[in-house]
């Protein structure tokens, strides 16, 4: 064998680099990240970077603040912002939905999120030249906001590198080894070479299933389209929140050139596709939604124009959610199924891998790991938000 480690954590992005970091920063300096490719060169490059914490399950809410902190202090915790702004974060709703905006804004409070009900008047003031006469009710976190997912994954993976974390990059896993009982003990690498390792984390998004198939239990993670289109609205775009806009079912955030990123929040049709092999623009009827929706929303842009689109995937489960947690193969633990919450509740995922995999439970606070196990889908039990906004799709 080449050699043997502690931990090998298959994926070098956002999350994989989050879980190596937190590890060593406890001490766990035997880990050795793997990536096919260079470290954030999937789909954590595409990620769109929204923070916030606007959740409907107690867990990922307090996973999302936690990682509000992070971000908050990550000049502090790594020597370099992220690139964090922290513009604000605002969730706009129908008649049919404010009960539920208003159950959940009570829920986040109650585990700590800095989250208000706020009126017309307010969002007015938060984002001139909004159309807001379909909105009923606004729920505002004042503290969320943007960062940048790649740099994230590098600020991560430099403070690693510093507590001793190893990085192989341009090293694809071709298959994970099995010991006489079926336990997962290693990793085979597409050259050959055999790594033994105490514990093999798997964090490789939507490529997850071709690794784990071959081990005899269905992982049922996909890769469900993502279309994203850059907006100039004739002239810079002023400093104003994130809009979750579950009334026209987008999302809004402001670019820094003063550009719009213009993403989808509407899941109930989704497309699946080829992590590998798909087309990297928007198609003509998501330019034909946007172009709508926008002109809905902001009517009066002076200049208005299209000036990029781009398409990343999310690695989805049936209900949405992540797993975290042991697979039903001893010796392999899985990350992943992310589902496009990963980049907001990174810092939170590194601290839960890291307590399951060195003690085997979790006291960080608000947050049930439970929730996120393998086994909740045969077990026909989803994790699912407590108060579901009526006609959002998959908005957690």
């Amino acid at each position: 064998m080449d050699r043997t480690c502690n931990y090998v954590i298959v994926g070098g992005g956002l999350e994989g680099l989050a879980i190596a970091w937190t590890l060593a920063a406890r001490g766990e300096t035997d880990v050795l990240v793997l990536e096919k490719e260079t470290i954030c060169s999937g789909m954590t490059g595409k990620s769109s970077g929204v923070v916030r914490a606007h959740y409907g399950n107690k867990s990922l809410a307090a996973m999302a603040w936690y990682g509000v902190g992070v971000f908050e202090q990550a000049t502090e915790l790594f020597g370099d912002d992220m690139a964090f702004n922290q513009c604000g974060y605002v969730v706009g709703v129908e008649e049919k939905n404010l009960n539920a905006l208003r159950k959940n804004v009570a829920m986040m409070q109650g585990v700590g999120v800095d989250v208000e009900l706020i009126g017309h008047d307010k969002m007015a003031e938060l984002w001139p030249g909004l159309r807001l006469d379909d909105f009923a009710g606004f729920a505002y976190e004042p503290r969320g906001g943007r960062g940048e997912a790649y740099m994230a994954g590098m600020a991560y993976a430099a403070a690693g590198r510093r507590e001793g974390v190893k990085i192989r990059q341009s090293t694809k896993v071709a298959e994970l080894l099995q010991g006489t009982n079926s336990s997962v003990i290693g990793v085979r690498l597409a050259n050959g070479d055999e790594i033994l390792a105490g514990t093999v984390i798997l964090a490789t998004g939507p490529w997850a299933p071709e690794l784990t198939q071959p081990l005899g239990f269905d992982l049922d993670v996909r890769a469900q389209r993502a279309q994203l289109v850059l907006i100039d609205q004739g002239e810079p775009t002023p400093v104003v929140p994130v809009l979750s806009d579950l009334a026209g079912l987008s999302y809004l955030c402001r670019e820094p050139n003063g550009e719009l990123l213009v993403g989808n929040s509407d899941h109930q049709a989704p497309q699946f596709i080829d992590p590998d092999n798909y087309v990297n623009r928007a198609d003509d009827s998501t330019f034909e939604k946007i172009v709508e929706k926008m002109t809905h929303r902001i009517p009066h842009m002076p200049d208005p124009r299209i000036t990029s689109s781009y398409v990343g995937a999310y690695d989805v489960t049936p209900d949405f959610n992540p797993i975290i947690g042991p697979a039903p193969v001893e010796g392999l633990f899985l990350a992943t199924g992310f589902s496009g919450h990963g980049f907001k509740i990174a810092p939170a995922v590194g601290h839960l891998v890291a307590d399951l995999v060195t003690k085997g439970v979790s006291a960080m606070p608000n947050v049930d790991a439970h929730d996120f196990r393998y086994s909740r889908f045969s077990e026909n039990d989803p994790l699912t938000s407590e108060n579901p906004y009526i006609g959002a799709g998959e908005m957690r």
